[in-house]
This record gives structure tokens, sequence and C-alpha cells, in this order.
């Protein structure tokens, strides 16, 4: 048992850090993705206009990508994540390629930042506890439980108290898993960042816009 509380104390550490490191990844893409729609403004007027709007496509994708979905439309998300990407590269390209000067440059690193962000973020998706790791743990618990069993006595007059084991054992399991899971499950990961910046852009377009009088 003792043995099993240590596992179980590792495992959800761990599944703690994963779950911190990618709210900090949803940050920094949300960071990335503001700050190179306001080094836009550096493209000459047509460029910049069109890396704008392709953004705001872009930060929809990357809030759907966090919303929870069926792996037929997550399949569909990231093959519209990687088009948006690739239109948002050969959009500043050419300005790149024919002005070489620092403003540009700033742009560039920008969009590198960009592209950057959303490759942690999926790479901090995928890395969830090993399976090999999930095993072991109920191995041990299935151990440790057969082991209380065994040594219980007066079993059926005190069922209760006798159920307390495996009934922590398994809400324990049930929130490493959960916390382990971004997408699924209680405890997810929101786009909290990318919301506010989606909403803040939105409201800036507005007011850019040219007011109409009603006669």
């Amino acid at each position: 048992m003792t043995l099993l509380a240590l596992i179980i104390g590792f495992t959800f550490s761990m599944a703690i850090d994963r779950h911190d490191q990618r709210e900090i990844f949803e940050e920094g893409e949300a960071n990335a993705i503001g700050t190179e729609y306001l080094r836009a403004d550096l493209l000459p007027p047509k460029a910049s206009a069109a890396t704008k709007d392709l953004l705001i496509q872009y930060i929809d994708q990357r809030i759907l990508f966090y919303s929870k979905q069926s792996p037929e439309k997550i399949q569909e998300i990231r093959s519209k994540t990687d088009q948006l990407q690739m239109a948002l590269w050969n959009e500043i390209l050419p300005v790149v390629r024919t002005k070489d000067t620092p403003a540009i440059a700033l742009v560039a690193s920008g969009m590198n930042d960009v592209l950057n962000s959303q490759g942690y973020v999926q790479a901090a998706w995928w890395n969830r506890i090993p399976y090999t790791a999930w095993a072991l743990m109920a191995a041990i618990a299935v151990c440790a439980n057969l082991l209380v069993g065994f040594g219980a006595r007066n079993f059926q007059k005190n069922t209760a108290l006798f159920m307390i084991f495996p009934f922590v054992v398994s809400v324990s399991f049930f929130l490493i898993a959960d916390i382990d899971s971004p997408r699924g499950g209680v405890i997810r990961i929101e786009a909290k960042n990318l919301v506010a910046l989606k909403n803040n852009l939105t409201q800036q377009m507005e007011k850019a816009q040219p007011s109409v009088g009603i006669k």
C-alpha cells in the first residue's frame, strides 16, 4: 500500500505538471498571435490586411482545437490549421525577400513564433502518462486490494469500512486520468487567452470601421 501511494503521488504530480504546461503553452500561443497581429502593420497595406484576416481565421481554428470534438473533426481542424500556416507564411514571404529591413525581419520572426507555438502545443497534448505506468499502477493497486481483502476480519460486519480502500484508489485513478486528458473529461484545457484575444481583435476591427450615419 505504501508503494501504491508513492506511485499514485508521482503519477498525479506528472499529470499536474503536464496540465500546467499545456495551459502555459496556450497562453504563449495567444501572445505570439497577438504580437504578430500588431507587427502586421509593418507590412505593406495589402499584405497587412491579408495577414490580419488570415490570423483571425487562424485564431478560430486554434480555439476549435481546444474544444471537445470528434476525432474526424480534430483531423479536419489540423488540416485547416496547416493550410492557414502555409498561407500566412506565403503571404509575408515575398515582402521578406524584397525588403531586407529590421522591421520586416521582426515580422518574419513573429510569424515563426506563431508557427512554433502551435507545434509546442501539439507536442504537449501528445505528452501523456505512458501506458506502462498505468499498467504498473493498476497491477500494484490490484495486489494491494487483494492483500487487504485477504487480511480482512469480520467482512460482513464491516462492509462499508472494507470498501473505503478500493473507493479511494478508484477516485485517485479517475482524477489522474481526467487531468491527463486535455480535451475529454471534467477538467479540460480551455482556450481562455485565445478567446480573449479574438474578442479584443474583433472590438478593434469594429472601432476601426468608419461609422455610417443614418438619416
